[in-house]
């Protein structure tokens, strides 16, 4: 596959995964749904690594990834799934659009990397106040929206710790190795989860069609399309997928779920945008050193 079509590729799957996730657990219920796509998930996933003859080795330091991965993954995507039963799906993908502003924060605690300039603290706080100013649209949106939000926030959260364990660890697998250990902690969880909660007598066609999508597309294809581009292509160049998919994932809700997107929200996330901007390119902002370049090239 070009890096083009695996650039657009992930683009479309972030895009569409909220609204995803919404009508997977319509009829089935959360636990259901996410339990069956993680185990359609894994079972790709396997099948993938036996054909091309990955790595998937069960030592101590690659256990310990697995757990890095796999525990903070069942956290993370309980909390998703868990949350978009009471907030519209355009606002998942707009405040997980923090991510990389946690991850950092998490980096400089654990890792000790000094990622805190002047610039990336002004950007990480209008974030943070994009977030706020959703949190308090969702105080006037339904009575458990604000659930919703701060189940999104623990998740993204949740996941930015992940990453950042992860690479603590220093692993040397491929990716879709480190994927496929993580999901088999986690998908023993989700199985559980859902047969704690009852199976669904009938599962919609809509739900199930979600479910496979998610499965094939989130979790198979996704994550190793994305590891594959951050190996191609600059770290910041990817790092624009998190600016286009909350606006893409806004306008998907609207048009295929009838979500209303008010005036809040629009500020909200273009707080959280511009705050990413000044993050990951303050540097090249036009009153630093070499202005002319960030016009000609922001990359």
């Amino acid at each position: 596959m070009s890096i083009t079509a695996a650039y657009l590729t992930v683009i479309i799957i972030w895009s569409t995964t909220p609204l995803a996730i919404q009508w997977s657990s319509a009829g089935v219920g959360y636990e259901f749904g996410v339990a069956l796509r993680m185990v359609i998930g894994l079972s790709v996933l396997l099948l993938i690594v036996k054909l091309w003859r990955q790595p998937l080795p069960w030592d101590k330091h690659n256990l310990q990834i697995y757990l890095s991965g796999g525990l903070p993954l069942f956290i993370a995507m309980s909390m998703v799934y868990w949350s978009a039963q009471f907030i519209p799906s355009g606002w998942i993908s707009v405040i997980f659009g923090l991510t990389p502003l946690f991850t950092s924060l998490f980096a400089s605690l654990i890792l000790g990397e000094k990622s805190f300039t002047t610039g990336k603290t002004i950007g990480m706080l209008l974030g943070l106040a994009g977030l706020a100013i959703v949190f308090q649209e969702s105080l006037s949106f339904e009575q458990a929206a604000w659930w919703g939000v701060a189940g999104v926030s623990i998740s993204s959260l949740v996941h930015s710790l992940s990453t950042v364990l992860i690479k603590k660890l220093n692993p040397t697998i491929p990716a879709i190795s480190i994927t496929t250990g993580s999901l088999i902690v986690a998908t023993p969880l989700f199985v559980l989860n859902s047969l704690f909660h009852g199976l669904p007598q009938d599962i919609p066609t809509q739900s199930l069609s979600a479910i496979v999508y998610l499965a094939i597309m989130g979790s198979a294809l996704g994550f190793p399309l994305y590891f594959y581009c951050l190996k191609k292509l600059h770290a910041q160049r990817v790092a624009l997928i998190t600016f286009i998919t909350p606006v893409t994932a806004l306008l998907l809700g609207n048009w295929l779920n009838h979500e209303l997107i008010s005036q809040q929200i629009w500020l909200g996330t273009a707080c959280i945008l511009a705050g990413l901007a000044i993050y990951e390119y303050g540097k090249y902002l036009p009153w630093k050193k070499g202005w002319v370049r960030w016009i000609r090239n922001p990359l």
